[in-house]
């Protein structure tokens, strides 16, 4: 069963410097559990058929204008419907100043009012964002996710395989960490993996034979971030000298994780190898794979050959004879 996940509205306040007209008791007690947001012009003009309660309630300058369209009483009427319904908050965008059957009904009722100097649609926008980030569905990895390039590369393998420090030379080589040892992987969209590190072990990478460093304080602010787009995920193994790997990339790998397939790739590990430098040329290689080129695909066109990979059961190009 999927879990819910709430954000408060004290922690809305804050983030976004709203203005407190009326609180009905401890806004850290106001839980939010839906990205979703609603301008209630139907509601105000008496539809309530698929009101959602739950939402926080946006009223702009066009809810505002039309309530002035009517008679003194029956503005009152209207918002007292709408706040009988009560909404977790309503938050008046643009600055505009608040009728006083605004906030006596809010009172009334028992519900917070808001007020923002953000324009209808740029508050809603940021507030929706934020919300996805607070309440999607998310799971923990064990894992590295590092930026490499501007690209989020998340590194998976067996416990000792080398992913910290792998890490630590990638921080070396100027890209920045994001999670060490635990990574907090967020579905923010229907296409979209955020991940970041949980904030009791964020910065802080353990290295075998050395301990825990705070990566923060030895590379500095440059070194860091909080969250980063998963753009690739690079699995380290040891190397087997028995099994084949893919030379070519023809072939795409794809990782799934909470319904979203992400571009994936398999790196044997064994002493020599750098593994820094591969995972460099992985993230600037899946780069030009999104934006339409693939080396391999132009390879075989200059040898002649088909560009698409081999059916299962057809037989694989002999690379070792060219």
């Amino acid at each position: 069963m999927a879990q819910n996940y709430f954000v408060s509205l004290a922690k809305i306040i804050e983030e976004f410097s709203l203005e407190t007209v009326y609180m009905a008791g401890d806004p850290g007690n106001i839980m939010i559990g839906t990205a979703d947001l609603n301008r209630p012009g139907l509601a105000l003009s008496g539809f309530f058929e698929y009101f959602d309660a739950n939402r926080i309630q946006i009223i702009g300058r066009n809810e505002s204008s039309f309530l002035g369209n009517y008679p003194q009483a029956e503005q009152e009427k209207r918002i007292d419907a709408l706040m009988s319904r009560r909404p977790p908050a309503v938050i008046i965008s643009r600055g505009m100043e608040i009728p006083d059957s605004f906030l006596t009904s809010a009172k009334a009722r028992k519900v917070p009012l808001l007020r923002t100097q953000d324009t209808t649609s740029s508050f809603m926008s940021a507030l929706i964002s934020y919300l996805s980030v607070k309440l999607a569905p998310r799971i923990t990895r064990h894992g590295v996710l590092v930026e490499v390039y501007g690209e989020g590369v998340l590194l998976l393998g067996e416990s000792g395989v080398g992913k910290s420090e792998t890490a630590i030379e990638l921080i070396k080589r100027g890209h920045r960490l994001i999670a060490d040892d635990a990574v907090e992987i967020r579905k923010v969209s229907s296409k979209s993996l955020v991940g970041s590190a949980p904030e009791n072990i964020r910065h802080f990478i353990e290295l075998r034979g050395i301990g825990i460093i705070n990566a923060r304080r030895i590379f500095g602010m440059g070194s860091v971030k909080l969250t980063e787009k998963i753009d690739l995920i690079i699995n380290l193994e040891p190397w087997e000298a028995d099994k084949v790997y893919d030379r070519m990339g023809l072939e795409n790998e794809h990782t799934e994780i909470l319904g979203i397939s992400v571009p994936s790739a398999t790196i044997p590990v064994k002493p020599g190898r750098n593994l820094a430098v591969i995972i460099e040329v992985a993230a600037m290689n899946n780069r030009q794979k999104k934006m339409g080129y693939n080396a391999a695909h132009e390879l075989l066109q200059r040898l002649g050959m088909e560009p698409d990979a081999p059916k299962d059961g057809e037989p694989k190009p002999d690379w070792d004879a060219f």
